[in-house]
């Protein structure tokens, strides 16, 4: 791939998103491109992960396995996120495993160079410190939704935490622009399947939120006016 293909995929990422051609070509000349197809694994939970990942093109998934099996999906990442820094920074095992969704681009790029770059490029850092600040504020929102013990709210509440990376204001409502399955829905909000397809057969009966063609959700005016808050 170019240079200057590199530089466009990598100036939508919010990370590198304020950086001049010139800058950004520090980023270009130390990453490496991987390709992987849907459902491998990226990441492994307890790796201890000597790289940081940029999602070029495709979707991930961050999950957890608990004792029982099940599989606890924490965040899904689409193009332009970032993820492995953590691990860099503190320089213990990854949290979760990584998984991806669809067929993804990944830029890879190494420990010494990823220091090399925050501690030259003050805008990173900047960039760095304001997403980690928003997914500490992310955490705290689950945690709130797994407090909740009636089935409709954790799932409002989910749709409500997605809107800020995937939701896009239309006449008709907010569309969700992810597909997730009502298996996904359970994985990230910690119910059965078949508690979520009660409530979102009920939320659609309310007109609280529409399926559309392409699977994407559409949460109405209705829905956007309910009392379900998230308080941080």
């Amino acid at each position: 791939m170019e240079d200057k293909y590199k530089n466009n995929f990598l100036k939508k990422t919010q990370l590198f998103s304020s950086l001049t051609d010139k800058e950004m070509e520090q980023i270009i000349n130390v990453m490496i491109l991987k390709q992987f197809k849907k459902n491998e694994t990226i990441l492994y939970e307890e790796d201890t992960s000597e790289f940081m990942y940029i999602i070029l093109l495709g979707k991930v998934k961050v999950v957890r396995t608990t004792e029982e099996g099940k599989e606890i999906i924490l965040a899904m990442h689409k193009s332009g996120s970032f993820f492995g820094e953590m691990s860099l920074i503190d320089g213990k095992t990854a949290p979760a495993s990584v998984i991806a969704t669809e067929d993804s681009l990944i830029a890879i790029i190494a420990k010494k160079d990823f220091f090399s770059i925050i501690f030259l490029q003050n805008k990173v850092t900047r960039n760095l410190l304001q997403i980690l600040c928003s997914r500490l504020r992310r955490c705290w929102d689950t945690i709130q939704l797994l407090n909740f013990n009636n089935a409709s709210q954790r799932t409002k509440m989910l749709f409500l935490m997605l809107i800020d990376e995937y939701g896009e204001k239309t006449p008709d409502g907010t569309v969700l622009k992810i597909k997730l399955t009502h298996q996904d829905i359970s994985d990230m909000t910690g119910q059965t399947r078949e508690t979520v397809t009660r409530v979102i057969d009920k939320l659609q009966k309310n007109k609280e939120l529409i399926i559309l063609k392409n699977r994407f959700i559409c949460l109405t005016p209705t829905f956007m006016q309910e009392d379900i808050k998230i308080t941080i």
